[in-house]
């Protein structure tokens, strides 16, 4: 693998290498980590945000970001994906595929249909060179393929050997399908190609990879660099130059009859290019775009384009890279880069309801975005997060909810809550304007808490009846109007409650007092799922040694009952997504699900037994694997500790999980990136301050590097954290003393103002634990109070609100488990 290397510009400000130019942060940017092992990443071609994304498809099980490193050979060259995805693969329409030449001349002796060109995909993969805008692979067989992309459209430039496999001179043939990555193709597709441009254009009809529905795209492409030779379509294994146009259907076997067209060049003396773009409004739109966006197949201009746009969205945050290794460095950058991948800027290409407001795509999903990945971006990039923001309720405004997935111009399935609720809470809080309809945006939330859709599986909140008599979600609800998944009781309660909070806080700031009032009280419905004598056994029969944790319970208030290890990191037997028989609690156990309280840690560190258990509880999370650090419910049990009063342990955790479970190699991400979620993850982690998302809160710890600036890009402040005794083998990890703009500066949190306003953190770090951050008056806000710390008096929970703060590894290494038991 490669990535683009630059001249390395050093510049030296206070006895400090900064990576300055944005030419050395692009250099730190690997797309490969995670192209293997799961990760799912999409490693090609893209602009930030863009729809168009290029790169090579593989067969793989693992192919839902479209390309692999785990030896599974290529099968076409598409142009639209996602990327970090589970579940079945989404988009790869329409993929072209190279021949050097068919052997005796003969078209019907190519191989058409996906399954068989397999066959002809085989790479080397120390022919992969991938860079921000750009993605390039060998095929075995010679065929050098690079692509590069601009918003709605990619080009490939395919570079052919002088022979065919059997000796004869090249006469490229360049084929175009009409599959996508899961086969999901419907009836009716259309290709037609024309005799004298050698022009495809075409359409599908396609499923979606996690949503109901389905959705139609068009494409469009034109080549350049060679005489056209002939050209015509493919229905499953032959081909013919005589048939210029096909409407084909699905079959009768349940996989797609193969299909499309292909285009036969004179010569591949020179490369030859095609420019595709698709649309989903036509194929008069797919053309125009690719037109307008690439009118003259400059390869090089496009590709210095797409790595300009990069330059300029990833050169807000600069680090030191003094001492630190290099290794580290890519780490981070490469997880910013991941988080702009997705969500997808589908501005203009949305057929469903006309509207000047920006359209947002791949939003997939929601439940793992807002805990990192879009909080993240309100940093980075606050306009195009506004721009998210008014897709979200402009979706409110056509579709009737808030979705907690879209993909495909589709409503996503629900994971868990209304978790668009926090997203709109956490911009809202943090003073995103630029044209956001707030009026709209709290009636959008309000509308999550109190109306039931009938389709509840796939966008609002379901079992609202229940919600608004008992308090809770009751297991085996009864809910007649309307309709989901009737599982994950307790996770729902959770999310819900929070969702809740998240409407009270955005009632609090716009002077909605009684709204306010009503929204904190239904926000503690947690606690009523909450049973304190509830045990916790391995199931070999060994005690946990905790009790109280949450359970199930009935409509008629009695206790139902999960394990609460079930779904758990050690559990294999369980199905714990979205099955009808699934668990109460989503893609999490109890014992995970026992921590969801992020505006109320006070309350639940007082049921929990005070900050020394609820430290206990937490290591024994960690420490016995009962939690895994590639699903999104573990994030913010690495940073817990804080309310505790414990940040040292925060710090101790957050150096373990990284680089451990996440490295810079393909295979060194421990699940599925899931549009971002895992680079936001890895980039808060090592910048050094951790949200809790829908709250005006970063969780300090000390940075991996010995700075970090953070370019404002709506005020141009520049907000600087620095590490006093910085230790690049990382023994100094522990906050000794803090200064904020030059004044002592005692609590373990800060609020955004430090990025907007462009404040100075500094950071005096030791390899000891110190009282640092850790009395009451230190600790981040909670609805309840803090009590049993014995270092100050009980905090007054959330009244203080507005004081804002200054304005694949599989087990927890034993030697970290003695190390924080004995801190």
């Amino acid at each position: 693998m490669t990535v683009l290397l630059s001249a390395t510009l050093v510049l030296l400000i206070a006895g400090q290498a900064f990576a300055q130019d944005t030419d050395d942060i692009l250099q730190y940017v690997d797309p490969l980590i995670g192209a293997s092992n799961g990760g799912n990443v999409f490693p090609g071609a893209s602009l930030p945000y863009g729809m168009a994304k290029a790169v090579a498809d593989t067969n793989s099980g693992s192919n839902q970001g479209g390309f692999t490193l785990d030896g599974a050979p290529i099968t076409g060259f598409s142009m639209m994906h996602d990327s970090g995805t589970g579940g079945s693969p989404s988009l790869g329409n329409f993929a072209l595929f190279p021949y050097t030449s068919c052997p005796g001349g003969d078209i019907n002796r190519c191989a058409f249909p996906k399954k068989t060109r397999a066959n002809f995909g085989g790479f080397d993969k120390a022919s992969v060179s991938a860079r921000p805008g750009t993605f390039g692979i060998t095929l075995n067989n010679g065929i050098r393929a690079d692509m590069t992309v601009t918003q709605h459209t990619a080009l490939f430039r395919f570079t052919f050997p002088e022979n065919g496999t059997m000796g004869e001179a090249a006469q490229p043939l360049i084929l175009q399908d009409l599959t996508d990555l899961s086969n999901s193709r419907q009836d009716n597709a259309t290709v037609s190609v024309s005799e004298k441009t050698g022009r495809i254009t075409g359409s599908a009809r396609f499923l979606p990879s996690f949503a109901q529905g389905n959705y139609v795209l068009y494409f469009c492409t034109d080549f350049s660099g060679a005489e056209i030779l002939d050209n015509g379509i493919f229905a499953d294994s032959r081909a013919s130059a005589s048939v210029k146009n096909m409407t084909i259907s699905r079959s009768i076997n349940g996989y797609p009859l193969p299909g499309g067209a292909f285009v036969r060049f004179k010569s591949g003396a020179k490369p030859i290019l095609a420019r595709t773009a698709t649309s989903f409004i036509s194929v008069e739109q797919a053309c125009r775009h690719a037109e307008s966006e690439i009118p003259n197949f400059d390869f090089d201009r496009i590709s210095q384009a797409a790595t300009e746009q990069w330059q300029a969205k990833m050169g807000g945050i600069r680090v030191s890279t003094k001492g630190v290794d290099k290794s580290m460095i890519t780490n981070f950058y490469s997880g910013i880069y991941r988080t702009h991948i997705n969500p997808q800027n589908y501005t203009g290409e949305n057929p469903l309801w006309s509207s000047d407001e920006p359209y947002f795509d791949s939003f997939y999903c929601i439940w793992d975005l807002f805990r990192s990945q879009l909080p993240f971006l309100t940093i980075t990039d606050p306009t195009t997060v506004t721009q998210i923001i008014r897709s979200l309720i402009d979706t409110y405004r056509h579709v009737g909810w808030l979705p907690d997935c879209r993909m495909s111009l589709n409503k996503g399935y629900t994971q868990g809550g209304s978790n668009a609720d926090v997203v709109l809470a956490d911009a809202y809080i943090k003073g995103l304007d630029g044209g956001i309809n707030w009026e709209d945006g709290y009636a959008a939330v309000v509308k999550d808490a109190e109306v039931e859709p009938f389709d509840w599986c796939c966008q609002g909140r379901g079992g609202l009846d229940s919600w608004h008599a008992l308090g809770y979600i009751p297991v085996q609800d009864f809910d007649w109007k309307g309709f989901g998944t009737l599982t994950r009781s307790i996770s729902r309660t959770l999310e819900y409650a929070y969702n809740d909070f998240c409407i009270a806080e955005m009632a609090k700031a716009s002077g909605r007092t009684s709204d306010h009032e009503k929204y904190t009280l239904s926000s503690g419905n947690w606690r009523n799922l909450y049973k304190e004598d509830q045990t916790s056994f391995w199931w070999n029969g060994t005690d946990t040694g905790f009790t109280g944790f949450f359970e199930p319970r009935y409509l008629n208030g009695t206790w139902g009952y999960q394990n609460p290890l079930n779904c758990s990191n050690h559990d294999s037997f369980s199905v714990c997504s979205l099955q009808n028989n699934g668990p109460e609690t989503f893609e999490s156990s109890i014992w995970e699900y026992g921590f969801f309280v992020p505006h109320d840690q006070g309350t639940l560190i007082s049921l929990y037994g005070g900050p020394d258990r609820f430290v206990s509880r937490l290591n024994y999370l960690h420490d016995q694997n009962i939690t895994y650090i590639g699903n999104e419910p573990a994030f913010l049990t690495v940073f817990q500790y804080h309310y505790a009063g414990r940040p040292a342990l925060s710090a101790k955790r957050a150096h373990y999980y990284i680089p451990e479970f996440f490295s810079t190699t393909p295979d060194g991400l421990p699940g599925n990136d899931d549009s971002g979620a895992m680079g936001s993850f890895v980039a808060f982690t090592m910048m050094g301050l951790f949200p809790n998302p829908g709250q005006n809160v970063y969780l300090i710890t000390p940075p991996f590097f010995e700075s970090v600036n953070i370019t404002n890009p709506l005020t141009g402040q520049i907000a600087r954290i620095r590490n006093v005794n910085f230790d690049p083998s990382y023994k100094n990890i522990y906050i000794q003393s803090a200064t904020l703009d030059g004044v002592k500066y005692s609590k373990n949190w800060i609020d955004h103002s430090f990025f907007t306003e462009g404040k100075e953190l500094v950071l005096t770090l030791g390899d000891r634990e110190s009282d640092w951050g850790t009395k009451v008056e230190d600790l981040p806000p909670s609805v309840g109070e803090y009590q049993g710390y014995g270092n100050s008096s009980s905090s007054s929970g959330y009244g203080s609100w507005n004081d804002t703060a200054g304005s694949s590894a599989t087990r927890i290494k034993s030697w970290l488990r003695g190390d924080l038991d004995s801190m």
